[in-house]
């Protein structure tokens, strides 16, 4: 596997937009973007697990039941959520598209990021949506601009594109997301975008997805909120030209491991660019007696507002994270608990046996003053492990959503 540009351009068969169509004051930010596949594409996705959901998720929800889809429309600057016409702005969008596009609107994926409760207006989409579709294309530029269009309060694009081998041919996968604020996942939180030229049955990619987001961004947290809008969803459009995965096998476990890494590198990604944060952590948590357990001790160890606080201020709090651990729910035995910070400064053990050990607080604080810092926990009662990400707690934090609607 390999690292290449290109985004969601970089399958084959997929171009991508991103224009400025007027939900958003600023004429200088992007608020409308367009993921095009030029052949049918099967289709998965993944919803927030929020009661309250926008309507674009009930929208796309009820497209996708067969399977297949063709294009992504995404607006930003308003959420489309708690409207009463929500439902119908999301469906014409699909009817607009699908006829500047020549395709069914059912093979419409349909999303949207920003404020929640602010009425939205079709006019804006509607008057964009032929501009959008002649801005198509695959250079990178493009994806950059349909990346720029689903931001809100991100700080920096998100995207990541890879090559990979499925029976001897050449395919690629690439990504795109936005994720900054009100990111706590119970499926995925934040909205990802993900194009693969690889022929895969829908079947197996809704299973490739659903599976992967449980150690990808269902790992991830900035602020304990679950949004409401949340959804990763993948196109597959086959162009790749191999032979289709439609059961378990050695492709189905290749194609596994080139989806993870893209998306643990947005993952990452999202992480560091939480709202205010000046450093991502990644909490490594092994020796557990089961996933499950890994996983449940490593999300509470980031999700801890006390120990993210902690990192802001570069002190090596370690009792924050046993804290964070003991209510997790997690079963284990504080006599086996050992626990070490790491950045690029080095590595300090702090904690072993469930006991503090003596350590140099200058070197502890060199080592937390670096903007990636691990938090790596040894539960020293089996061998699995599982790896959460997050972020520090700043002032900036506060003052981002103080006024984040007005």
């Amino acid at each position: 596997m390999e690292i290449i540009k290109g985004g969601v351009c970089a399958p084959k068969g997929f171009k991508a937009a991103g224009i400025h169509c007027g939900i958003r004051k600023n004429r200088q930010k992007r608020d409308l973007a367009l993921i095009w596949s030029e052949a049918p594409a099967a289709a998965a996705a993944v919803y927030t697990t929020n009661l309250v959901k926008g309507a674009p998720l009930i929208v796309t929800k009820s497209n996708l039941n067969n399977g297949f889809a063709r294009a992504v429309i995404c607006n930003s600057g308003n959420a489309n959520t708690c409207n009463a016409d929500g439902v119908d702005i999301a469906e014409k969008t699909c009817v607009l598209l699908g006829a500047e596009l020549g395709i069914d609107p059912r093979d419409v994926i349909v999303a949207s990021t920003g404020v929640i409760g602010q009425p939205l207006e079709l006019e804006p989409i509607a008057s964009g949506i032929p501009g959008l579709a002649a801005a198509l294309g695959d250079s990178p530029e493009n994806c950059d601009n349909a990346c720029e269009a689903i931001m809100t309060t991100d700080t920096v694009k998100k995207e990541i594109a890879l090559s990979f081998t499925l029976g001897g041919v050449p395919c690629r996968i690439g990504g795109i997301a936005k994720g900054s604020g009100m990111i706590h996942p119970d499926m995925a939180t934040m909205l990802v975008f993900l194009t693969t030229d690889a022929a895969i049955s829908p079947a197996m990619l809704q299973k490739a997805l659903s599976s992967d987001v449980r150690k990808s961004f269902n790992m991830v947290s900035i602020d304990g909120d679950t949004s409401t809008n949340d959804m990763v969803s993948i196109l597959a459009n086959g162009l790749a030209g191999n032979p289709e995965i439609t059961g378990d096998g050695p492709d189905f476990a290749e194609f596994m491991k080139a989806l993870n890494t893209v998306t643990v590198h947005l993952c990452r990604a999202i992480a560091a660019d939480g709202e205010g944060a000046t450093k991502r952590l990644e909490c490594t948590v092994s020796g557990a007696k089961d996933e499950d357990t890994a996983r449940t001790a490593a999300k509470a160890v980031v999700c801890s507002s006390l120990l993210k606080a902690a990192m802001f201020g570069a002190d090596a709090n370690w009792g924050r994270v046993l804290c964070a651990i003991g209510y997790s729910g997690a079963q284990i035995d504080l006599a086996k608990v050992d626990v070490a910070f790491r950045s690029a400064k080095g590595r300090i053990q702090v904690c072993r046996g469930g006991a503090g050990l003596p350590f140099s607080e200058e070197k502890a604080k060199e080592i937390l003053l670096e903007k990636e810092i691990d938090i790596l926990v040894s539960l020293g009662g089996g061998g699995a492990e599982a790896i959460a990400w997050g972020c520090d707690l700043t002032y900036d934090y506060v003052r981002i959503n103080g006024d984040y609607r007005t």
